[in-house]
């Protein structure tokens, strides 16, 4: 017995000790956890408690000059089914009307959604996707849909918003009013306006503590946010939403036309530099023309003739030749070296003036003129050219500018030949606006504007930002050699022999340079020959409000590739239907419209518009623009989807006074 009970203290004394030693062990433990590694729990503790949260703020509106919309950003909601939280019993009884519901706001068959509901019934699905992107109207018209008005719990919806970028215009301008893009390790891609004016548009994210609570959601922390959001500035562009449309439907006609590659159109306002219109279309495998890359901005290429007038202002200003000095252009053919510069004419021109030499775009007598004359010192001519900014980039905002290339004598690529070649323009390279910026600083009277395309800067009706004309160089020659090469360009057009005489209307002026420049002909072989039309010029020719330049690459050789030809009758379309939607005071008496000045798509437009409507009339196969402008004049609301030109309208031959609504469909 004594043995027993002296076992039994023994083991107690043995647990006591354990017992001991682990109250022991605990303390320190505490101790150091409190102590030690107290920091470190009670962060990892509010880590799973309490997260600061970024806000982020709601980014700006993007405006045409005239307050029309080019970008804002809207909320599109996805509509999720969680099977999982609806009672048999509910489901039963809502599934039908349910799917009757959907079907009829989205389109689809009512058996389609009772047969995706089923099956996430049957499968416990918790995240089941039933619809997506919807707008807030139809968003709000789902929640009250039977089974989902009894909100998440017992009607199991899911409702996820997310805010995107919509541009009301659609494909026009797609390229150059951009956009802003993150990717997984959060690198913007910045394109366009949205892209060159972010730091506007974006606004400052703000932030808020939230606290974890039951399934994983976080529920905000007292009332205030830890830094408010303050949202972005709404931002005017320069952009003309109508000038954009002729621009945008003039090009893509020519480009369907002569099967090009791709084009570019640029439309800038002469005295302030501001851009009314760039469209960029290139083509698709399949034959279609998209808004592909900014070719407008970004592609240097060798402009060919268009480069003339600022060879011939260097020549003018030093005073080398006078546009009545004549040129003996031999034949058509100049040899320099062991290289020939060629006319396009078969034989040359003879000996003609230098003014006519410019007007028919003889290339021998342009090269012989800056061959001859600074052969011994050529960098005088290439001075000249660079003092009037023709080497340097423009600064454009928008990312991707292309680079000049005026070569200097010494440099790689330079030889004996240049001087001719560049004469002409080739070895030299030019974006398509720094081109038209030369050329919009001969309308302007010598000065040259930076081109512009930010006006101003808003938040609500408060400018906090305008933006004025900024002046690269205030006079890139004399007043003399601006009116000398002023008057050229107005007969380029108006001249019989002009290359431009194509396009002359005695009801409105225009002044210009074709230019036709061949690609790839280093290459043998005369297939791989390709070509790049360009028209470059200005209107009216006298006090001129708009320049332009249009450039079309690649044309099919089959149908055309000529300067006047192929790009001309682009900016003639542009100058015509801004002086029809916007004349001169001083022009409007003597306008007349007549078939056989006007192409067939004006003059249909113009026809419409003028008539007395009792009738809807047949506005199909006009440009939207077009359509819009002649039923909105008869007081008819018009709806439109899509982009281009009409493909079919709702309602025809109707009595006006019966019509409230129009849907217009765009192809």
């Amino acid at each position: 017995m004594a043995v027993t009970e002296k076992n039994i203290l023994k083991r107690l004394y043995i647990v006591a000790g354990l017992l001991f030693v682990f109250a022991v062990f605990v303390v320190v433990k505490l101790f150091s956890i409190q102590m030690t590694d107290g920091d470190k729990y009670r962060q990892m503790a509010e880590d799973t408690t309490e997260k600061v949260f970024t806000i982020t703020p709601n980014r700006g509106n993007l405006y045409s000059s005239d307050g029309s919309l080019l970008a804002t950003s809207v909320s599109r909601f996805n509509i999720r089914f969680d099977a999982v939280t609806v009672k048999e019993a509910d489901f039963k009884e809502n599934i039908k009307p349910l799917s009757q519901a959907l079907s009829k706001l989205l389109g689809k068959p009512a058996s389609h959604y009772e047969q995706l509901l089923r099956k996430a019934k049957a499968n416990q699905n918790r995240y089941a996707l039933v619809a997506r992107g919807l707008d807030y109207s139809d968003y709000v018209q789902v929640k009250k849909f039977p089974l989902f008005e009894k909100g998440p719990n017992r009607g199991g919806i899911v409702v996820e918003q997310n805010t995107v970028r919509e541009h009301p215009l659609g494909k026009i301008a797609e390229r150059s009013v951009g956009y802003e893009r993150f990717d997984d390790e959060g690198y913007a891609t910045r394109v366009g306006l949205e892209g060159a004016f972010t730091d506007y548009l974006s606004g400052i994210k703000g932030s808020r503590l939230k606290q974890k609570i039951a399934k994983g959601q976080w529920k905000p922390i007292g009332m205030d946010n830890i830094v408010e959001p303050k949202d972005g500035y709404d931002v005017y562009s320069t952009i003309d939403v109508n000038i954009q449309d002729i621009a945008h439907h003039a090009l893509l006609g020519q480009l369907e036309k002569y099967k090009a590659d791709h084009g570019c159109v640029i439309v800038m306002e002469t005295k302030t530099g501001e851009i009314k219109a760039i469209s960029n279309l290139g083509k698709t495998e399949g034959g279609k023309y998209y808004e592909r890359l900014n070719y407008a901005i970004g592609e240097s290429h060798e402009p060919g003739s268009t480069f003339k007038l600022m060879s011939l202002v260097v020549a003018l200003e030093d005073k080398v030749i006078d546009t009545s000095s004549i040129i003996d252009t031999e034949k058509g053919i100049f040899k320099v070296y062991n290289k020939r510069v060629k006319d396009s004419k078969e034989g040359g021109y003879g000996a003609l003036t230098v003014a006519k030499a410019f007007e028919v775009s003889s290339n021998t007598a342009i090269a012989k003129i800056i061959h001859n004359n600074y052969k011994d010192q050529p960098e005088k001519f290439v001075n000249r050219l660079m003092n009037m900014g023709l080497s340097r980039e423009l600064g454009l905002p928008i990312k991707g500018e292309g680079t000049p290339v005026i070569r200097y004598p010494g440099d790689k690529g330079w030889s004996g030949i240049s001087l001719a070649w560049m004469s002409h323009g080739y070895e030299v390279s030019l974006t398509p606006l720094q081109t038209l910026t030369f050329y919009n600083a001969i309308a302007n009277n010598g000065e040259m504007l930076k081109p512009r395309l930010l006006k101003e800067v808003k938040e609500w009706d408060k400018t906090i930002y305008k933006f004025e004309k900024e002046v690269i160089n205030p006079s890139i020659c004399s007043a003399e050699t601006i009116g000398k090469v002023q008057a050229l360009l107005k007969d380029v057009v108006e001249k019989k022999h002009g290359t431009g005489h194509g396009l002359y209307s005695p009801h409105f002026s225009m002044a210009g340079k074709t230019g036709t420049t061949q690609k790839d002909y280093i290459s043998k072989d005369p297939n791989k020959l390709k070509y790049i039309s360009t028209f470059a010029g200005y209107f009216p020719a006298d006090n001129p409000r708009y320049s332009c330049i249009v450039v079309i690459h690649e044309p099919d050789k089959s149908v055309g590739y000529y300067g006047a030809d192929v790009s001309g009758p682009v900016f003639k379309s542009i100058a015509q239907k801004i002086y029809a939607t916007s004349p001169l005071v001083d022009e409007v008496e003597s306008l007349e419209v007549k078939s056989s000045v006007l192409d067939k798509k004006y003059q249909q437009y113009y026809t419409e518009a003028n008539k007395k409507h009792n009738r809807v009339p047949n506005v199909e196969g006009m440009s939207g623009m077009d359509a819009i402008a002649i039923l909105e004049n008869l007081g008819i609301k018009v709806k439109v989807t899509g982009n281009g030109k009409v493909k079919k309208q709702s309602v025809k031959d109707a009595n006006i006074s019966e019509v409230e609504l129009i849907v217009l469909e765009l192809s």
